[in-house]
């Protein structure tokens, strides 16, 4: 980076529409209490190395939280002539307190400045990103204990295969949003190293005390790599990584709920304040909340692929590309934080209809495997009785029955081994809770499936 307008290398400044395209205060801005808080840690460290003294850094303290207030009042005017928010807070801070302000930029340049400021405002955004993601599982925990005895067909092709509990199959997102929050915290400990310090690529002669920083700051400790430091974006890839995971998550709910909410569905009642009407069709309740996570869901990818690409062909150390990471970065994170609120409103607002479900699950045929396994209990081997119960659902086909309307004579036509016990075993219900294997769909694993949920997003909340 260049301070044109502190260097004596440049007899003038840079002309309107090259100012406008540089600039990227408009987007980090939003970044001041991350880079007041850097500035006030480097101006700690300086005065504890006698690089300032104490009188100067209490004036530098001062300045920057004053100058934090003005920013949050309102009354602070961002320039994009001076380009970035470091410029204009520095500028500002000399303005108000002179020599010393000039001082502050000892043993540090705006590429170390900008790592670090990024990667706080990153902590800090996943940090309530898993917030968000665990109000989001509790929505889930709370619906799926509602629901433990609701059966819901289960698909594969969006064909119905499998009666399963409801709350099962809102456990399945649940352990999505346990492997979502698991990346956050391995993405946490990537963003948590102090670039503060590496000044712009090969560190500096100056006598300071990175650790320091690093603890004052709340980092693990500070990069080992003064190259590497100003020049990673890992982090940043990584967070928009785990911003995509989750969304794409998000997005398969939303969708199932788009197709339970659409009327050859109607599996789901959704709550009004999560939809809306049509300009022209009075009866329309339209899934917004759903659809726009899923049309979102393609900017939070595009955001990480824009972080890639942008990194793939730069040479160490600093290139101002890099002034491009942010803004896509910060979308990513803006939109998870919001897709997460809002689909936890959605999730918690579902009301099944359970006269509509209990219609569809006599569609579909969807006890066939419960045939098949029957007759495998009987001692068939199981591709035979997958043939005999195929040979049974093209018979109900060709009659337009279900294959709980066939008279046990029937059955006893295509095997023997039938019996009068074969209705019982076509329930829905009973299927459901006959697949007691480790994570099936059975009530009685569902209810302790939800009780050890309970005690993980507890044990996640406590988590540092």
């Amino acid at each position: 980076m260049t301070d044109k307008l502190w260097s004596g290398r440049f007899t003038k400044g840079m002309e309107g529409p090259v100012e406008k395209f540089t600039a990227s205060v408009a987007v980090d801005a939003r970044m001041y209490r991350e880079d007041i808080d850097g500035s006030i840690a480097h101006a700690r460290m300086l005065a504890a190395q006698g690089l300032l003294s104490g009188e100067e850094a209490e004036a530098v303290i001062g300045g920057l939280r004053a100058i934090q207030r003005d920013i949050e009042k309102g009354a602070f005017a961002f320039d994009a002539a001076l380009e970035d928010v470091h410029m204009n807070i520095e500028a500002e801070l000399t303005r108000r307190i002179g020599e010393a302000g000039k001082k502050l930029h000892t043993a540090r340049s705006r590429n170390d400045q900008v790592a670090t400021d990024f990667r706080l405002y990153t902590r800090k955004a996943l940090v309530e990103i898993a917030g968000g993601l665990r109000s989001f599982m509790g929505a889930l925990l709370v619906k799926a204990h509602d629901h433990v005895d609701t059966i819901i067909p289960g698909m594969t092709h969006l064909q119905h295969a499998q009666p399963v509990s409801l709350a099962h199959h809102l456990l399945a997102y649940f352990e999505m949003a346990v492997r979502d929050h698991q990346r956050i915290t391995q993405a946490l400990e990537g963003v948590n190293v102090s670039p503060l310090g590496s000044a712009a690529l090969a560190g500096t002669p100056h006598p300071i005390d990175r650790d320091s920083t690093a603890r004052e700051l709340g980092f693990s400790g500070p990069s080992r790599n003064s190259l590497d430091a100003v020049s990673d974006r890992d982090f940043a890839c990584e967070a928009a990584f785990v911003c995509s995971m989750i969304m794409m998550h998000l997005s398969r709910l939303a969708e199932e709920i788009v197709i339970w909410n659409s009327q050859p569905f109607s599996f789901m009642e959704l709550p009004d304040g999560c939809c809306t009407g049509s300009s022209i069709m009075p009866q329309k309740k339209n899934p917004d909340v759903a659809e726009l996570v899923r049309g979102k869901t393609g900017g939070v990818y595009g955001g990480l692929m824009a972080v890639l690409v942008m990194m793939k062909g730069l040479p160490l150390a600093y290139n101002r590309d890099m002034q491009e990471d942010k803004k896509p970065v910060l979308e990513c994170l803006d939109t998870v934080a919001s897709s997460l609120e809002s689909m936890t409103g959605l999730v918690a607002g579902l009301s099944p209809r359970k006269e509509v479900l209990e219609k569809s699950l006599k569609e579909g045929f969807i006890t066939a495997t419960d045939m098949a396994d029957y007759l495998t209990g009987k001692g068939m081997p199981f591709r035979d009785a997958h043939r005999v119960t195929g040979e049974i659902v093209a018979r109900c086909v060709s009659l337009g029955k279900g294959l709980a309307d066939l008279r046990l004579e029937e059955l006893t036509a295509f095997s023997t081994l039938f019996e009068q016990d074969i209705f019982a075993a076509l329930d829905p219900g009973t299927s459901v809770d006959r697949r007691k294997s480790f994570g099936g769909t059975a009530r009685e694993n569902v209810r302790t499936a939800l009780t050890e949920a309970r005690a993980l997003l507890e044990a996640l909340a406590h988590e540092k």
